[in-house]
């Protein structure tokens, strides 16, 4: 069985899938930069957390097909371990070996996207960006960054939550969400990069770190702000869309409740509280 909804991490017994609502059920994503990611997945992506928090790179980014235009919907994204372990990297050999038991788990965040909720129409008219979204280790963190624990391996999973308008909504909490997980990104977060081929490549394929090219790696800004891709035109992209990727098996529910509530409220103009909300 694979962790529950949005922000869980505890494994439950398998059971038949729930029936998505039709806002969701035709919605599919593409993964943006594949290429680079899969260049990364290859070495065995590894992502810097530290205390203050710190972004990813490469950065998630998707473009979004077969949404309603018209409906409202939130954009969010978790993080679930990858297994049950801690790893270690072994220099003389090159690669991570199992260094025993994953420490106790870390609070379950979610890390909604700031410009949510929004019209599909808009989700859809350009990439989507989860370049705000910053790693940390730091148990007590306040700013509702995702915390995870260093030498463990993690899946970050997507979310598209439709918004639903119905009085009763958290009763459909789980046919109203749909979960994309593209193995690719799958990464070890560390406090230093292990592997020195990491280390190149992330200098190599992030703009914003030309100038530390010949320089060590504790030496790159801390927050490095990832380069952004040129936008493509939707009409252009919908013409070829792209099958949805491989949902997780077993159970999709609860999680999903509490937050099904918080969609329903308006949103305030020029407030983004979402955008920080554990």
């Amino acid at each position: 069985a694979e962790p529950e909804g949005p922000g869980a991490s505890c494994v439950a017994a398998a059971k038949a899938p729930v029936k998505k609502n039709a806002k969701v059920a035709s919605v599919s994503v593409q993964l943006e930069m594949k290429a680079l990611w899969d260049e990364f997945n290859q070495l065995g992506t590894e992502m810097i957390v530290t205390k203050a928090g710190r972004r990813m790179f490469p950065t998630f980014q998707v473009k979004l097909f077969g949404m309603d235009p018209m409906a409202d919907y939130m954009l969010l994204m978790d993080f679930v371990p990858v297994d049950d372990k801690r790893y270690r990297y072994a220099f003389h050999s090159s690669s991570w070996l199992v260094a025993g038991k994953a420490d106790p788990a870390t609070p379950g965040r979610v890390h909604y996207h700031p410009d949510s909720p929004a019209k599909g129409a808009q989700w859809m008219k350009q990439i989507v960006s989860f370049d705000k979204l910053k790693l940390t280790n730091n148990l007590l963190d306040d700013n509702g960054h995702i915390i995870l624990n260093s030498m463990h391996r993690y899946q970050p999973r997507f979310h598209v939550v439709y918004v639903d308008p119905r009085k009763d909504s958290e009763k459909y909490a789980e046919e109203n969400f749909k979960t994309f997980v593209f193995e690719e990104t799958r990464f070890t977060a560390v406090t230093a990069y292990q592997n020195h081929r990491i280390t190149q490549l992330k200098i190599a394929s992030n703009p914003f770190a030309k100038g530390f090219r010949d320089c060590d790696p504790e030496d790159w800004p801390r927050n490095h702000r990832p380069g952004a891709l040129p936008l493509m035109s939707a009409f252009a992209r919908s013409r070829n869309p792209v099958a949805s990727p491989t949902q997780p098996n077993g159970a999709e529910k609860g999680a999903l409740a509490a937050f099904a509530a918080v969609a329903q409220r308006p949103r305030r103009p020029g407030k983004r509280s979402l955008a920080r909300r554990p």
